[in-house]
């Protein structure tokens, strides 16, 4: 996947994660702008879970979401 697939899908994405996580901001989305380590701290930020929690959220999210690639 190069650069411009990687934005593409960035973008199309940012909606399906403000579906699931309303806490996060637009601020958020461009820090974590499609890096998955990034989702998962500002979850735990956000919503006051623990890592392993978050970790459980991103996982749930992505087998719901197999059209996206990291």
């Amino acid at each position: 996947m190069n650069k411009d697939e990687a934005s593409g899908n960035w973008k199309q994405f940012k909606g399906k994660f403000k579906e699931k996580w309303g806490k996060l901001t637009d601020d958020d989305l461009t820090v974590i702008e499609g890096k998955r380590d990034q989702l998962v701290g500002k979850i735990q930020e956000r919503y006051g879970y623990a890592k392993d929690e978050a970790e459980r959220e991103v996982t749930d999210w992505e087998s719901h979401n197999k059209d996206y690639r990291w």
